[in-house]
């Protein structure tokens, strides 16, 4: 697009509030303005940001180019339809859509019309992860705990699709193979749905991701551990932090910010055990990835977190439930 990216948002609950306040900082968009139910809270958040405020979603869809939709996960697909039939370019928060089927419905509506969706995965563009991306990366084992204290904002969804979502959408696009078979348990505990949940994911390559979330422990946790060979990787993404733990043949071989842990003799071959920290980025991950939704736009690519990786990772979580269930 030549012109600016008029880009407004609808539902500005916690989260949405939050892409409301960055997106008059976007370089090469404009905000349209925002919606949501409940007029009082837009106005509210409108007035902070000096924000347009519209009587419905139709009405803010007509003045913009692209949308983010941030209401609840039950209300995404009818959204998100109604901006593709319009010809808007979308984003939409995470969870995709409530159903797998509906997803694939919004797909084949973006693909006729040759518009842009992109979903709202935040970890891929935690630092924590971004700093990984100068390592080669083939886990045959991969744990993740994902734990948070009781919050009643998202409760309308099961805790797979809350929060364990996040990291398999991780752990699929880390492993990059079918999956062929899945085990899942989980408990119902302050509310209707699964509040604690664990899976075990077996992919065709071999990798084996055993994967936790819940949203009744005590004390915070989002972690994952990546296992490979001659290697073992500590990433931290409520610090942005990622440990690197490798076997090298030779210390010259690795970058000047590695620390030599000691060494393991196999006959004639010496080979070191060294210690990494990348260099972390400097960046606001949902900054970030709105930044990336408008480059999208403004140059006709694939988003870097597609409808398509929002389906895959949307097909895993149903069948953990249905496992479960």
């Amino acid at each position: 697009m030549n012109q600016p990216v008029r880009l407004g948002v609808i539902g500005v609950g916690h989260l949405g509030s939050v892409h409301a306040s960055f997106i008059s900082s976007l370089k090469g968009a404009v905000p349209a303005g925002i919606y949501d139910i409940d007029h009082a809270r837009a106005s509210e958040i409108a007035a902070g940001h000096k924000l347009k405020v519209f009587d419905s979603a139709d009405a803010l869809l007509d003045e913009s180019d692209a949308v983010i939709i941030a209401t609840p996960t039950h209300s995404h697909f009818e959204i998100a339809a109604a901006a593709l039939k319009k010809a808007k370019h979308v984003f939409i928060e995470k969870p995709v859509t409530e159903h797998v089927e509906e997803a694939r419905r919004l797909r084949d509506i973006a693909g006729k019309r040759n518009l842009i969706i992109q979903v709202g995965h935040i970890e891929r563009f935690n630092p924590a992860i971004v700093a990984l991306e100068k390592f080669d990366l083939a886990p045959r084992f991969i744990e993740s705990h994902r734990l948070a204290q009781f919050k009643p904002r998202g409760t309308d969804v099961a805790v797979v699709l809350d929060l364990m979502i996040h990291d398999l959408d991780i752990i699929l696009s880390l492993v990059r193979s079918p999956v062929t078979h899945i085990s899942a348990n989980g408990v119902a505990v302050v509310t209707r749905h699964p509040d604690i949940a664990n899976a075990r994911i077996e992919f065709e390559n071999g990798c084996v991701a055993n994967v936790t979330a819940s949203r009744i422990s005590q004390r915070p946790m989002r972690k994952m551990r990546l296992f490979q060979q001659d290697a073992y990787l500590s990433i931290d993404f409520a610090t942005g932090v990622t440990e690197v733990f490798r076997i090298v043949e030779q210390q010259d071989d690795t970058p000047g910010s590695t620390v030599l842990l000691g060494q393991i003799e196999q006959g004639d071959v010496r080979r070191n055990i060294v210690y990494d920290q990348p260099e972390v980025p400097e960046l606001n991950p949902l900054l970030y990835e709105q930044q990336l939704f408008i480059q999208a736009i403004e140059q006709d690519t694939p988003p870097v977190v597609g409808i398509e990786d929002a389906i895959q990772a949307l097909e895993v979580a149903e069948e953990i439930l249905q496992r479960i269930e």
